[in-house]
């Protein structure tokens, strides 16, 4: 689990059930990383909360800093914090897995797509 997860709101209250939600989300993505890179992953989020004309969205960006001067970011924007982080989960999700690619020589093309598929 990721354990440095910085969240911070610029015109929103983060609420105590949200800031239990994104941590777990957030936090998880962990298991995608090389072994070498797990250790001191920085992941910060910022929530924003923009006026719109119709009804109130929120842009929501995670910024993760691994080790080795490569940072990963995903943004989104939505009208249910809680969806905006489901939504950026998947984002960082693929490209972490590129970024694994690329760093990890001994995986291939034909031995990454046998890594994340799912077996019944």
């Amino acid at each position: 689990m990721i354990d440095k997860i910085e969240l911070s709101g610029n015109n929103y209250k983060i609420s105590d059930s949200f800031h239990k939600y994104a941590t777990k989300r957030i936090g998880k993505l962990d298991r995608y990383l090389p072994r070498g890179n797990k250790k001191d992953v920085i992941a910060k989020v910022i929530i924003t909360e923009v006026d719109r004309a119709h009804n109130n969205k929120y842009e929501i960006s995670v910024t993760m800093e691994i080790p080795g001067g490569k940072v990963i970011t995903a943004k989104d924007e939505c009208s249910n914090v809680f969806a905006g982080i489901d939504i950026i989960e998947a984002k960082l999700k693929g490209q972490i897995r590129r970024f694994k690619l690329e760093t990890t020589p001994h995986l291939s093309k034909k031995g990454l797509k046998n890594l994340f598929i799912k077996r019944s």
